[in-house]
């Protein structure tokens, strides 16, 4: 039997090249080396406030999204994490095993926690904010996940996944969860910032020019790069090049996977301005015909809403077994 693999996103903000290059894209590339569980985590955004109309469109949005960059609904699962309600009853039930100290060392959480204590519009910060990575453990092991690729800035989530399922296992005395692997060969490049290159680019990060959504049309695209930061050099200087011009030549690379070599010989001493038009071509022939794909999906109103009810039918008979088996450990009322 093959392993099984379970990704997530959010549906905040629109999918950008960040998106695309550091996950989405190896997500359509090796779903047919597992069985691949692809899930639009809804519940992990409304740890902060989403306008609800906003999000049911992004929702559907991101799930055109994933089609048009190649998942395959005939083999792989897509599914919104809302629509199979076992995510948040394992999560109740996981949080009851868990420490609050271990939620409290998250550093995403220590990170968030001060963001939004800083900003003048919060009031309050929700629970949901400390018991995300609970949660996150849950979408994990409710499907027994062999495999989740995630970014460096989730491997700690991932351990937690792990502490957590291994502390169930022995305070009931059984090896009911899966242990989902930690060596995470298939995460794809690091994308920052196109404003500022110190950062990762992200879907939630406001500006204009920060990230290109893979919505963007070509004249957007080319405007978004053209504006990109650099550094104090007139060209490309390999050996002296600031995180800007490396940002820009790791998504020319990303995009049109040259060797190292090949990159430097065509790069080294090109002026910024060349660089950047380059680099924007490259970007916009990869994204046309995903935004053909998506046109195409989009055409249909019916279709998105039937593979998404598709994944959910397929998946409830697991993840309702997993969570019958955890009542029954519990001690919890089961029928």
């Amino acid at each position: 039997m093959k392993a099984r693999v379970l990704s997530g996103i959010q549906p905040t903000g629109s999918p950008h090249i960040g998106n695309y290059l550091g996950a989405l894209k190896n997500w359509a590339k090796i779903q047919y080396d597992y069985e691949s569980i692809y899930c639009i985590v809804d519940l992990h955004a409304i740890t902060q406030y989403q306008a609800p109309a906003e999000l049911r469109s992004r929702i559907v949005e991101l799930a055109g999204m994933l089609l048009a960059i190649g998942i395959d609904p005939k083999h792989s699962t897509l599914v919104v994490q809302s629509s199979i309600p076992e995510h948040a009853e394992l999560a109740w039930m996981l949080t009851c095993v868990t420490p609050v100290g271990w939620l409290e060392r998250m550093t995403q959480y220590k990170a968030k926690i001060e963001a939004l204590a800083s900003a003048a519009s919060e009031t309050s910060i929700g629970d949901g904010m400390l018991q995300y990575p609970v949660l996150m453990a849950a979408d994990i092991l409710l499907y027994q996940a062999g495999i989740v690729p995630v970014g460096d800035d989730q491997r700690q989530h991932l351990e937690l996944a792990r502490d957590i399922a291994q502390r169930f296992n022995s305070l009931y005395g059984q090896e009911l969860f899966v242990m989902p692997e930690t060596h995470l060969p298939t995460v794809g490049a690091r994308i920052m910032g196109l404003d500022d290159p110190k950062i990762k680019m992200s879907k939630s990060t406001a500006g204009s020019g920060h990230a290109v959504s893979l919505l963007d049309p070509p004249a957007t695209i080319r405007k978004k790069i053209m504006r990109a930061t650099t550094d104090s050099n007139p060209a490309v200087d390999f050996a002296t090049m600031g995180s800007g011009v490396k940002n820009l030549l790791a998504i020319h690379q990303a995009f049109t996977g040259w060797d190292d070599a090949a990159m430097k010989t065509h790069f080294e001493g090109m002026r910024y301005g060349d660089l950047k038009k380059t680099v924007a071509e490259s970007v916009v022939a990869a994204i046309e015909p995903i935004q053909q794909r998506y046109a195409e999906i989009t055409a249909d109103p019916g279709y998105i809403a039937r593979v998404l009810q598709e994944g959910a039918e397929r998946v409830t008979p697991l993840a309702r077994d997993t969570v019958e088996k955890v009542k029954r450990c519990m001690g919890l009322y089961s029928r």
